[in-house]
């Protein structure tokens, strides 16, 4: 197959280029935006028609959370018209489409894992934007599969995992929130389902993915310290109403990944063996 991927340039993207040999048999076209507008319908077609594009994997995102709030028309653009493009245009060619998706469908008031069937209440404009999307792909072509992941980070570009290391080694003290519970997905083991998926056969429908287990945003900051030998910063617990952000974070976002984990027969890794692994590579 030609598996076209966008976004290549981002965190997910970057982790899913170091693992395509795993599927020696396909071809992927990774590009971003300067090889391939995914706002621009007619360049999408004609892309995925002079290539032969047998599936789709849309890591390309508007991620600014905060910034998304005040950018509401790019936001919307990338994350709820763009998907709808791409999965039109590899229906043509009866080809699968995977969109990743995101927590931030929810408003995060469940205290239990919340299933891929859970009703969505986002509350966000990054929220609201990425359900669209999930609902434009699904509309458009019936061969897609939503993975929603959260609190994603890696070895390439911006993330809490990185940007921790660096004020735990600058300060001497720092606050994080304490009250918003979550699990954190590392990229690399997000990349490895995903190419196991298309190496089985892409099965429509909605899934959850994160690392196994369930950690505040405070404990994580801690871990990351204590694994890098950060000692010389004091972190502190805070409110989430003592930080206040543009954008509404879910204070529960543990997702449930029986669906993922029984459709493929993958064993998930629990969060803190990854955030080693990838400490390490750092």
């Amino acid at each position: 197959m030609n598996i076209l991927l966008t976004g290549c340039n981002g965190q997910l993207g970057n982790e899913i280029q170091l693992l395509e040999h795993m599927n020696p048999q396909h071809q992927y076209l990774n590009t971003d935006i300067e090889e391939l507008d995914i706002t621009d319908a007619q360049a999408i077609d004609r892309f995925i028609q002079e290539n032969q594009i047998d599936g789709i994997i849309n890591c390309a995102a508007y991620t600014a959370v905060d910034k998304a709030e005040e950018n509401v028309e790019l936001c919307t653009l990338l994350n709820a018209i763009a998907p709808g493009y791409l999965a039109q245009a590899i229906e043509k060619r009866n080809g699968f489409f995977i969109q990743i998706s995101t927590d931030y469908v929810f408003d995060g008031t469940h205290h239990t894992p919340y299933t891929p069937e859970d009703p969505t209440c986002p509350n966000s404009v990054y929220g609201k934007t990425k359900l669209a999307g999930e609902q434009a792909a699904i509309s458009a072509c019936k061969r897609t599969m939503i993975i929603r992941t959260a609190w994603l980070y890696s070895t390439f570009g911006n993330n809490f995992v990185k940007t921790m290391l660096r004020l735990g080694r600058e300060k001497t003290e720092l606050g994080v929130i304490f009250d918003q519970i979550g699990s954190p997905t590392y990229a690399r083991d997000l990349a490895v389902a995903i190419i196991e998926a298309i190496r089985q056969g892409v099965i429509p429908g909605i899934y959850h993915f994160s690392n196994e287990g369930v950690i505040s945003w405070y404990d994580f900051t801690k871990a990351i310290h204590r694994i890098a030998g950060i000692t010389t910063c004091h972190v502190r617990p805070l409110h989430t109403s003592e930080y206040p952000t543009p954008a509404a974070r879910p204070h529960y976002s543990v997702l449930d990944k029986t669906k993922f984990k029984e459709t493929y027969g993958i064993e998930i890794p629990y969060w803190e063996d990854s955030l080693r692994e990838c400490i390490s590579k750092l």
